[in-house]
């Protein structure tokens, strides 16, 4: 195979070599669809239908009227299925989403713009970038109703640029990719406007308080105030009982499927009990006794010895996200866990997870599911993602340009690699897990 990309590693840069018609990056496009034979012919298919349709065809009948699927897919750059799931994803969080929305268009630094409100980027020293900027953009995109697919060609570009490892059109993990943005978007709003702080940009345009912010590399900003929690980590020494505690803030859990529960594939399946969330949470959290390769270092002892290791939540995040590790190492390759795990759609309680649960709130603890991003296929090198959300009561079902009306049956039903998880406001029900 041919390659139209290249890098030029003594300043960090690269371009692509392509006619003015695209020609190229159309026959790549083309070559790596045919790779994942799997899903090609029902994503080419879906994809023909849409953007030969016009806006009326984006109607569906919802309890005998006729109503406009307003959702708008995103096209598929060449393996960017990745990319995809996580934008849809992130563009169903409702709080997350509209601050960006309601940032004001920016004009990039490109000479004279004293004066002007822009964002401060730290990409590899490039001021003609802006993550935020292109993120915005394409957010705005979405759920207009105006377009039946939107090609994140933008945003994709600024990703090459301040992310190397995501260069090229390689399938890619979208839990890594996730981190990425969501770490790229909290470095540059650190810089804030102009000189103007972010904690003050924060506050005019959000209604996040104090309280719920965490700091994660320097000061708050919306990812932080919203994706971030605060872990406890207590390691018990079991020579001398010395205890060590240290608190660690995060932005998503990636917890472990237990190995008893691995060689169940589906939620049918009869040989033994389905995993279920609470028996990966609880995987997470309880006592466990480290083995002879992280002996902890026992300041009392003076020497590594034994230890136990327990996690605790301290501080709970507006949006939960949770990561399935589906993928691990074996000796020469990354296999992938196909374990069904069951998920609640309503009424996840963390109350039982918390450091001080007496602390907090009847319904504070109480989340409902906003988003679930699924991994097709045997391997993270190959497949394909696709993401479920929903939005004003709906479920919907994004597959790259393909956006299609789902229900909770579907959805319960999916193997999932990341959950968003939304804090329940007081005013809903109490249903529990």
């Amino acid at each position: 195979r041919f390659c139209s990309q290249f890098t030029h590693y003594r300043c960090d840069d690269f371009v692509v070599n392509d006619t003015k018609l695209g020609l190229v990056q159309k026959v790549r496009e083309h070559l790596q669809n045919l790779e994942n034979s799997a899903f090609t012919a029902d994503r080419h298919r879906k994809r023909k239908l849409l953007e030969n349709s016009t806006l009326n065809s984006k109607l569906l009948k919802v309890n005998g009227s006729t109503t406009a699927i307003c959702a708008t897919g995103l096209r598929n750059l060449g393996n960017t299925c990745f990319m995809n799931a996580i934008l849809q994803s992130l563009s169903n969080i409702e709080q997350f989403c509209c601050y960006f929305k309601e940032l004001p268009a920016v004009e990039l630094r490109n000479g004279k713009t004293a004066g002007r409100r822009t964002y401060h980027t730290r990409s590899q020293g490039d001021n003609n970038v802006s993550l935020v900027e292109e993120f915005r953009k394409t957010l705005c995109a979405l759920w207009q109703g105006s377009q039946t697919a939107f090609s994140p060609e933008s945003l994709f570009y600024v990703v090459w640029k301040i992310m190397p490892n995501f260069r090229g059109y390689q399938q890619q993990d979208a839990h890594e990719f996730m981190r990425y943005l969501l770490d790229h978007l909290h470095l540059e709003l650190q810089g804030g406007f102009n000189g103007v702080s972010r904690s003050a940009i924060l506050q005019e345009n959000s209604t996040l308080s104090a309280s719920n912010k965490c700091c994660i590399n320097g000061a708050s900003t919306v990812v932080t105030a919203i994706f971030g929690g605060i872990l406890q980590n207590e390691v018990n020494c079991l020579i001398c009982g010395t205890e060590s505690r240290k608190f660690d803030p995060f932005l998503d859990l990636s917890l472990d499927i237990p190995s008893q529960f691995r060689s169940k594939r589906s939620k049918n399946q009869e040989n033994g009990p389905v995993c279920s969330l609470r028996d990966c949470l609880r995987s997470f959290t309880d006592l466990e006794e480290l083995d002879e390769t992280e002996l902890y270092m026992c300041h009392k002892c003076k020497k590594k010895q034994k230890s136990t290791k327990k996690f605790w939540i301290q501080k709970l995040p507006k949006v939960l996200c949770l990561h399935l590790k589906r993928f691990h190492w074996t000796a020469y390759l990354r296999n992938k866990v196909d374990t069904y795990v069951e998920f609640p759609l309503r009424g996840l309680d963390m109350k039982c997870y918390l450091l001080e649960p007496e602390n907090s709130g009847p319904e504070s603890c109480l989340y409902d599911l906003a988003a679930v991003v699924v991994h097709h296929g045997s391997g993270v090198g190959s497949g394909h993602y696709t993401a479920y959300a929903t939005h004003e009561g709906r479920w919907f079902h994004f597959n790259d340009s393909t956006v299609t009306l789902t229900d909770e049956e579907t959805v319960v039903k999916a193997k999932a690699y990341i959950l968003f998880y939304v804090e329940r406001q007081a005013k809903a029900g109490s249903d529990k897990l």
